[in-house]
């Protein structure tokens, strides 16, 4: 294969990447999104195995064996992959997106050993001759232990380095929010609550300056040494980076490991030589990033106030021992169907506790009960809601509530005034007006503005505050009503008292 074709062949894969992309924006695209994504990935991976094929032969090098393994690879990957997408369920997508970056991240990580091993095997370098083991040919390659070792140019050197910390970064701090994320694990640094300590941020300093500094080290020298103690320091550096970080951040995390694990690819698609897997790693670092950026901006918040603040820490209860107890309204599931079937306009806020619950499908059957009723409907959908960007859309996706009635923050706030009822499932920090009073942690974040409704209904287990562990003085309001118990129980009731 011609390196004109590979390239023509790697452009059009590019294009198919940037088509998934576009298309994964929009729910009503998403499925042609996935097309292009899996054609452009089909394209680069027969493209590349091609390649080496080509090149195998130019060398006059066994072939057959290596592609068994790769073969071999891409079986056991895809059948995994394909095995796990259809097990998992919607409500544990969070967990999976980050085990996925946590694989690329390691696999990063994989490849740059390999390559600081064997360069030549990645054509990093020719071969050189040398004829006594020690010595050191004109182009620096040594012979040692009966074995040509290849001096690697610098700038690959650098390409390996950033690759392979950003990859141990990625992976160790993926593993990491899994846990967080799962929310099943006793293991302290896999709970939700922040795991902060004294002098923690300059211990972060000290082990980032020391991991940047071991890199330059084997930039210089080429020493493996140098090379593996950096990796060591980059693994410890992303469990110490997530481990402050609390629930409420986790939409901000999964979307900064993602361009974490994009730009690890990216930074190893230089040191091969391979624009495929440039263009590949920087659409997704760069994606990823951009998100962060959006999510932060949801919450008011800076990336390094993530990074560093530890926000979300253990939710406190409003019934604390410490704390008075205050009244609050509260009503059945029967009382919540008279009032959503008296109503002409009702705005559901979908929230992490109707995700625990699995009540999306349950939702859509009570929502359609009272479209059937003339009862005008709509989703109110914030852009931290949930474990990770987009959890809520993919949950009201999987239940297949019409695109139509599912608006973003920004285009439904306007309409909460003259709702006659907002019901609340499960979310709490998102739709608290504490947002609006100075002082308070989540000041300045962007809220739904559900108390501005006639009527609000709020589904909740218990009276437990959220993440950012503040009370909603939404709960105590006149207008509001509580009804506690599970989600899917609680709106399945309500159907059937509409009914």
């Amino acid at each position: 294969m011609s390196m004109n074709l590979v390239t023509l062949l790697y452009l059009v894969a590019s294009v198919c990447f940037i088509q998934a992309l576009k298309g994964l924006s929009h729910p009503t695209t998403s499925i042609r999104g996935n097309i292009f994504g899996m054609t452009g990935m089909a394209i680069a991976v027969l493209t590349t195995i091609a390649l080496v094929h080509g090149q195998a032969r130019a060398l006059n090098v066994d072939f057959t064996t290596g592609i068994a393994w790769v073969l071999a690879a891409v079986v056991v990957g895809g059948g995994l992959g394909a095995f796990m997408a259809n097990k998992v369920e919607m409500t544990k997508m969070p967990e999976l997106v980050a085990f996925m970056h946590s694989m690329i991240g390691l696999a990063a990580v994989f490849i740059g050993v390999a390559a600081v091993a064997e360069p030549w095997a990645f054509g990093i370098t020719a071969a050189p001759v040398a004829a006594v083991v020690g010595a050191r040919t004109p182009d620096g390659a040594v012979l040692f232990e009966g074995f040509v070792r290849h001096a690697i140019p610098y700038g690959n050197r650098l390409e390996l380095f950033l690759g392979a910390a950003i990859g141990a970064v990625t992976f160790s701090g993926s593993v990491i929010a899994f846990g967080k994320l799962s929310g099943k694990y006793k293991f302290r640094l896999f709970q939700g609550a922040p795991v902060q300590f004294s002098g923690q941020h300059m211990l972060n300093l000290v082990l980032g300056l020391a991991t940047i500094a071991l890199g330059l080290v084997f930039v210089a020298t080429e020493s493996w040494p140098a090379f593996f103690a950096m990796l060591a320091l980059a693994f410890v550096m992303g469990v110490l980076i997530i481990i402050p970080i609390g629930g409420a951040d986790m939409p901000v995390v999964v979307s900064m490991l993602n361009s974490y694990s994009g730009w690890a690819a990216a930074g190893i698609g230089f040191s091969l030589n391979n624009a495929m897997l440039i263009v590949a790693g920087s659409l997704v670092g760069s994606s990823g990033a951009i998100l962060s950026y959006i999510m932060c901006k949801a919450m008011n918040r800076s990336f390094f106030n993530v990074i560093l603040g530890g926000f979300g820490g253990e939710a406190t209860t409003a019934t604390d021992g410490a704390k008075e107890q205050r009244p609050v309204k509260s009503g059945s599931a029967d009382d919540a169907a008279y009032m959503l079937s008296n109503a002409e306009t009702v705005i559901i806020v979908p929230g992490y506790g109707l995700a625990v619950a699995r009540a999306q499908h349950a939702v859509n059957e009570l929502a359609e009960k009272l479209t059937h009723k003339g009862v005008n409907v709509k989703y109110a959908i914030h852009p931290v809601a949930g474990r990770m960007p987009g959890h809520m859309n993919v949950l009201l996706a999987e239940a297949e509530v019409p695109y139509d009635q599912v608006f973003e923050m920004e285009d439904i706030n306007g309409e909460f005034a003259q709702a006659d009822v907002a019901i609340i499932l499960g979310a709490n920090d998102v739709v608290n007006p504490a947002a609006l009073t100075k002082g308070t942690p989540i000041y300045g974040m962007p809220i739904l503005e559900a108390y501005k409704a006639k009527t609000v209904i709020v589904n909740k287990r218990s009276m437990a505050a959220g993440y950012a562990g503040l009370d909603n003085e939404l709960f105590y309001m006149d207008k509001t009503m509580m009804v506690f118990g599970d989600a899917k129980k609680v709106v399945e009731d309500m159907g059937k008292a509409i009914e």
